[in-house]
Protein backbone atom coordinates (compact mmCIF):
# COMPACT_ATOMS: atom_id res chain seq x y z
CA UNK A 1 0.00 0.00 0.00
CA UNK A 2 1.31 3.63 -1.20
CA UNK A 3 0.45 6.74 0.93
CA UNK A 4 0.84 10.48 0.77
CA UNK A 5 1.47 12.76 3.81
CA UNK A 6 1.15 16.65 3.89
CA UNK A 7 3.67 18.13 5.96
CA UNK A 8 3.89 21.41 7.38
CA UNK A 9 7.03 21.88 9.41
CA UNK A 10 8.99 24.94 11.09
CA UNK A 11 12.74 24.93 10.06
CA UNK A 12 14.05 27.11 12.43
CA UNK A 13 15.77 24.66 14.65
CA UNK A 14 15.84 22.08 11.67
CA UNK A 15 18.97 20.86 9.44
CA UNK A 16 17.16 20.86 6.64
CA UNK A 17 14.79 18.05 4.70
CA UNK A 18 17.16 15.76 3.70
CA UNK A 19 18.29 12.77 6.47
CA UNK A 20 22.16 13.78 8.20
CA UNK A 21 24.02 11.95 10.60
CA UNK A 22 22.72 14.49 12.95
CA UNK A 23 19.05 13.11 12.87
CA UNK A 24 17.79 16.56 13.05
CA UNK A 25 16.31 16.82 10.04
CA UNK A 26 12.80 16.30 8.66
CA UNK A 27 12.95 13.19 7.28
CA UNK A 28 15.03 11.65 10.50
CA UNK A 29 11.89 12.76 12.64
CA UNK A 30 9.58 11.61 10.41
CA UNK A 31 11.15 8.44 9.25
CA UNK A 32 11.79 7.69 12.94
CA UNK A 33 7.92 8.20 13.60
CA UNK A 34 6.73 6.13 11.09
CA UNK A 35 8.83 3.66 11.90
CA UNK A 36 7.80 3.58 15.84
CA UNK A 37 4.14 3.85 14.57
CA UNK A 38 4.69 1.11 12.43
CA UNK A 39 7.26 -1.23 13.67
CA UNK A 40 8.27 -0.86 10.07
CA UNK A 41 11.45 0.33 8.56
CA UNK A 42 10.03 3.33 6.71
CA UNK A 43 12.20 5.08 3.64
CA UNK A 44 10.16 8.38 2.50
CA UNK A 45 10.44 10.22 -0.78
CA UNK A 46 9.39 14.00 -0.51
CA UNK A 47 8.17 16.70 -3.68
CA UNK A 48 11.02 18.90 -3.16
CA UNK A 49 14.17 19.14 -0.64
CA UNK A 50 14.34 22.19 1.44
CA UNK A 51 17.72 23.65 3.09
CA UNK A 52 18.38 24.56 7.22
CA UNK A 53 15.42 27.28 8.06
CA UNK A 54 13.31 27.22 5.34
CA UNK A 55 9.41 25.90 6.31
CA UNK A 56 6.86 24.69 4.56
CA UNK A 57 2.99 24.90 4.76
CA UNK A 58 2.55 21.68 2.54
CA UNK A 59 5.48 19.57 1.74
CA UNK A 60 4.19 15.70 0.12
CA UNK A 61 6.02 13.04 1.15
CA UNK A 62 4.91 9.28 -0.65
CA UNK A 63 6.13 5.85 1.33
CA UNK A 64 5.26 2.11 1.02
CA UNK A 65 3.42 0.17 3.96
CA UNK A 66 2.27 -3.69 4.95
CA UNK A 67 0.21 -1.70 7.50
CA UNK A 68 -3.61 -1.92 7.10
CA UNK A 69 -4.80 1.05 9.17
CA UNK A 70 -7.37 4.24 8.48
CA UNK A 71 -6.07 7.11 7.87
CA UNK A 72 -7.03 9.24 10.97
CA UNK A 73 -5.17 6.83 12.65
CA UNK A 74 -2.15 7.03 10.75
CA UNK A 75 -2.66 10.73 11.48
CA UNK A 76 -2.99 10.56 15.00
CA UNK A 77 -0.14 7.67 15.43
CA UNK A 78 2.14 9.70 13.09
CA UNK A 79 1.94 12.65 15.28
CA UNK A 80 2.07 11.59 18.29
CA UNK A 81 5.70 10.65 17.81
CA UNK A 82 6.50 13.72 16.10
CA UNK A 83 8.25 17.07 17.37
CA UNK A 84 6.29 20.21 17.81
CA UNK A 85 7.73 21.49 14.71
CA UNK A 86 6.88 18.58 12.51
CA UNK A 87 3.26 18.04 12.02
CA UNK A 88 1.13 15.83 9.53
CA UNK A 89 -1.78 17.71 8.11
CA UNK A 90 -3.46 14.71 6.09
CA UNK A 91 -2.87 10.92 4.57
CA UNK A 92 -4.03 9.67 1.74
CA UNK A 93 -4.22 6.71 -0.14
CA UNK A 94 -2.25 6.98 -3.62
CA UNK A 95 -1.52 4.68 -6.54
CA UNK A 96 1.33 2.50 -6.50
CA UNK A 97 2.67 4.53 -9.43
CA UNK A 98 2.36 8.20 -7.76
CA UNK A 99 5.60 9.54 -6.81
CA UNK A 100 5.97 12.13 -4.51
CA UNK A 101 8.44 14.03 -6.53
CA UNK A 102 8.16 13.07 -10.19
CA UNK A 103 3.93 13.17 -10.00
CA UNK A 104 4.18 16.94 -9.02
CA UNK A 105 2.96 19.15 -12.02
CA UNK A 106 4.22 22.65 -9.90
CA UNK A 107 5.83 23.85 -6.94
CA UNK A 108 4.70 26.93 -4.95
CA UNK A 109 7.25 28.79 -2.50
CA UNK A 110 6.37 32.12 -0.90
CA UNK A 111 9.65 34.44 0.32
CA UNK A 112 8.16 36.86 3.31
CA UNK A 113 10.47 40.29 3.71
CA UNK A 114 9.79 42.35 6.79
CA UNK A 115 10.82 46.00 5.08
CA UNK A 116 11.00 48.34 8.00
CA UNK A 117 13.60 50.08 10.42
CA UNK A 118 13.41 48.03 13.10
CA UNK A 119 13.38 44.24 13.92
CA UNK A 120 10.52 41.96 14.99
CA UNK A 121 11.05 39.58 17.68
CA UNK A 122 7.67 37.96 16.49
CA UNK A 123 8.86 37.97 13.02
CA UNK A 124 12.23 36.83 12.95
CA UNK A 125 11.76 32.95 12.11
CA UNK A 126 9.36 33.56 9.22
CA UNK A 127 10.73 36.58 7.53
CA UNK A 128 14.00 38.24 6.18
CA UNK A 129 14.78 41.62 7.91
CA UNK A 130 15.48 44.89 5.50
CA UNK A 131 15.93 48.15 7.25
CA UNK A 132 16.21 49.78 3.96
CA UNK A 133 12.55 51.16 2.16
CA UNK A 134 12.22 48.19 -0.46
CA UNK A 135 9.86 49.41 -3.71
CA UNK A 136 7.56 46.56 -4.28
CA UNK A 137 6.24 48.20 -7.25
CA UNK A 138 9.45 47.93 -9.37
CA UNK A 139 10.20 44.27 -7.45
CA UNK A 140 6.74 43.38 -9.56
CA UNK A 141 7.99 45.01 -12.29
CA UNK A 142 10.99 42.76 -12.53
CA UNK A 143 8.93 39.66 -11.41
CA UNK A 144 6.77 39.81 -14.61
CA UNK A 145 10.04 39.18 -16.75
CA UNK A 146 10.91 36.09 -14.72
CA UNK A 147 7.77 34.48 -16.28
CA UNK A 148 7.82 31.54 -18.80
CA UNK A 149 10.94 29.38 -19.73
CA UNK A 150 14.26 30.49 -19.15
CA UNK A 151 17.46 28.96 -18.71
CA UNK A 152 18.19 29.64 -14.74
CA UNK A 153 21.76 28.90 -14.53
CA UNK A 154 22.61 32.39 -13.33
CA UNK A 155 20.05 31.78 -9.97
CA UNK A 156 21.54 27.89 -9.29
CA UNK A 157 24.05 27.54 -6.42
CA UNK A 158 27.41 25.60 -7.18
CA UNK A 159 25.93 22.51 -5.00
CA UNK A 160 22.66 22.08 -7.45
CA UNK A 161 22.47 19.01 -9.37
CA UNK A 162 19.81 19.52 -11.77
CA UNK A 163 20.60 18.33 -15.26
CA UNK A 164 19.35 21.15 -16.61
CA UNK A 165 18.94 24.56 -15.30
CA UNK A 166 15.61 25.21 -17.81
CA UNK A 167 12.37 25.53 -16.06
CA UNK A 168 8.89 27.23 -16.33
CA UNK A 169 7.91 30.10 -13.78
CA UNK A 170 3.92 29.93 -14.53
CA UNK A 171 2.97 32.69 -11.87
CA UNK A 172 4.76 35.26 -9.68
CA UNK A 173 2.92 37.63 -7.39
CA UNK A 174 4.12 40.59 -4.99
CA UNK A 175 2.27 42.31 -2.99
CA UNK A 176 2.87 44.37 0.33
CA UNK A 177 1.01 43.96 3.38
CA UNK A 178 1.76 46.51 5.90
CA UNK A 179 5.63 45.95 6.51
CA UNK A 180 5.84 42.77 4.97
CA UNK A 181 6.80 42.22 1.10
CA UNK A 182 5.45 39.13 -0.08
CA UNK A 183 6.60 36.95 -3.06
CA UNK A 184 4.86 33.75 -4.46
CA UNK A 185 6.64 32.02 -7.30
CA UNK A 186 5.05 29.12 -8.43
CA UNK A 187 6.83 26.91 -11.45
CA UNK A 188 6.95 23.38 -12.82
CA UNK A 189 10.39 22.82 -10.85
CA UNK A 190 12.89 24.42 -9.13
CA UNK A 191 17.28 24.51 -8.60
CA UNK A 192 18.99 25.08 -5.72
CA UNK A 193 18.96 28.41 -3.99
CA UNK A 194 17.00 29.19 -7.06
CA UNK A 195 14.19 31.38 -5.12
CA UNK A 196 16.62 32.92 -2.54
CA UNK A 197 18.89 34.06 -5.68
CA UNK A 198 15.91 35.56 -7.21
CA UNK A 199 14.84 37.35 -4.07
CA UNK A 200 18.57 38.50 -3.71
CA UNK A 201 17.60 40.48 -7.22
CA UNK A 202 14.82 41.22 -6.26
CA UNK A 203 16.40 43.46 -3.15
CA UNK A 204 18.99 45.47 -5.66
CA UNK A 205 16.02 46.44 -7.90
CA UNK A 206 13.45 47.38 -4.86
CA UNK A 207 16.22 49.87 -3.45
CA UNK A 208 17.06 51.28 -6.69
CA UNK A 209 20.42 49.85 -6.91
CA UNK A 210 19.61 47.85 -10.35
CA UNK A 211 16.93 48.50 -12.94
CA UNK A 212 13.95 46.70 -13.60
CA UNK A 213 15.46 45.40 -16.67
CA UNK A 214 19.26 44.31 -15.13
CA UNK A 215 17.30 41.33 -14.26
CA UNK A 216 16.58 40.54 -17.52
CA UNK A 217 20.34 40.46 -17.97
CA UNK A 218 21.10 38.14 -14.97
CA UNK A 219 18.93 35.24 -16.64
CA UNK A 220 20.39 36.15 -20.23
CA UNK A 221 24.27 35.79 -19.01
CA UNK A 222 23.81 32.23 -17.05
CA UNK A 223 25.98 33.22 -15.04
CA UNK A 224 25.78 32.81 -11.58
CA UNK A 225 28.47 35.49 -10.84
CA UNK A 226 26.27 38.29 -12.24
CA UNK A 227 23.38 37.20 -10.35
CA UNK A 228 22.49 39.29 -6.52
CA UNK A 229 24.09 37.31 -3.12
CA UNK A 230 21.50 34.70 -1.89
CA UNK A 231 19.14 35.72 0.34
CA UNK A 232 18.65 34.14 4.25
CA UNK A 233 16.45 30.71 4.37
CA UNK A 234 14.22 31.96 7.28
CA UNK A 235 11.74 34.20 4.45
CA UNK A 236 11.33 30.96 2.56
CA UNK A 237 8.47 28.47 2.50
CA UNK A 238 7.23 25.83 0.34
CA UNK A 239 3.41 26.55 -0.07
CA UNK A 240 2.20 24.37 -2.00
CA UNK A 241 2.77 20.66 -4.70
CA UNK A 242 -0.02 20.80 -7.91
CA UNK A 243 -0.54 16.58 -8.77
CA UNK A 244 -3.59 18.11 -10.83
CA UNK A 245 -6.31 15.73 -10.57
CA UNK A 246 -3.56 12.70 -9.39
CA UNK A 247 -3.85 13.65 -5.86
CA UNK A 248 -7.33 13.34 -4.16
CA UNK A 249 -9.19 13.00 -1.46
CA UNK A 250 -10.11 9.52 -1.86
Amino acid sequence: MRLALGIEYDGTELSGWQSQPSRNTVQDHLEDALEKFSLEKVKVICAGRTDAGVHAKEQVVHFDSNLNRERHSWLRGINSFLPASINVKWVRSVPSNFHARFSAKSRKYSYSILNQKVRSSLNRSFTTWIAVPLDHNRISDAAKLLLGVHDFSAFRSSECQAKSAVRKINNINVEKINSIIRIEIEANAFLHHMVRNIVGCFFEIGRGEKSVAWIREVIDSRDRSVCAKTFPPEGLCLEKIDYGDLLNAN
